[in-house]
């Protein structure tokens, strides 16, 4: 009997062993996961390049299911241009996107600005609410801020978008753009 006991807890110790070993296990819902990778060329964003990597370095330490990668084929383009910063998704984790030289000139951030234009392409809408915590809100957060991440609901929704590798969320051909309102 005693042998029994010292066996079952032995058994009993190396599995807790084999637990702490393995470290924390992942969620049935991190095993479901479909990663989709959405290739991106921005050979043509100038001086823009570091901030479009820079952008997408955002996406990728925030989201789980989608991943930006620098390459080939590309789903997405990126250039630069003298006009405000706007993206033209042509479905989900596909589009244009202009790196506008007008927003920077006037002192807007430009990793903000490629993560905000990157976000459209995720299937997020302009927001305008003002607020700096809303990567969303885009120019109407004003030129101080810097902030670069999207919050919560932007990355939940981001995730819903892509979950298991697709959505419509996104309409294809239409123009966003970060031409200030009252400029329109």
């Amino acid at each position: 009997m005693l042998a029994k006991t010292r066996r079952t807890l032995l058994a009993v110790f190396a599995f807790l062993l084999a637990l702490l070993v393995a470290g924390p296990a992942a969620s049935a819902q991190d095993a479901h996961i479909q990663v989709r990778t959405v290739y991106y060329n921005s050979n043509g964003a100038a001086e823009f390049k570091d901030a479009v990597d820079a952008g997408a370095k955002v996406w990728n330490d925030t989201v789980k299911n989608v991943k930006l990668v620098k390459g080939s084929p590309s789903t997405v383009t990126i250039v630069a241009d003298n006009g405000w910063p706007r993206a033209q998704p042509r479905g989900l984790g596909a589009g244009t996107i202009w790196m506008g030289r007008q927003a920077v000139n006037e002192g807007h951030d430009t990793i903000r600005i490629a993560a905000h234009e990157l976000g459209h392409i995720f299937g997020l809408p302009d927001r305008r609410t003002g607020l700096c915590e809303d990567l969303m809100s885009g120019a109407s957060a004003g030129t101080s801020c810097k902030n670069p991440k999207p919050n919560a609901a932007e990355a939940a929704e981001v995730e819903r978008n892509f979950a298991n590798g697709f959505s419509t969320q996104v309409t294809p051909g239409v123009l966003l753009t970060e031409e200030p309102l009252s400029v329109r």
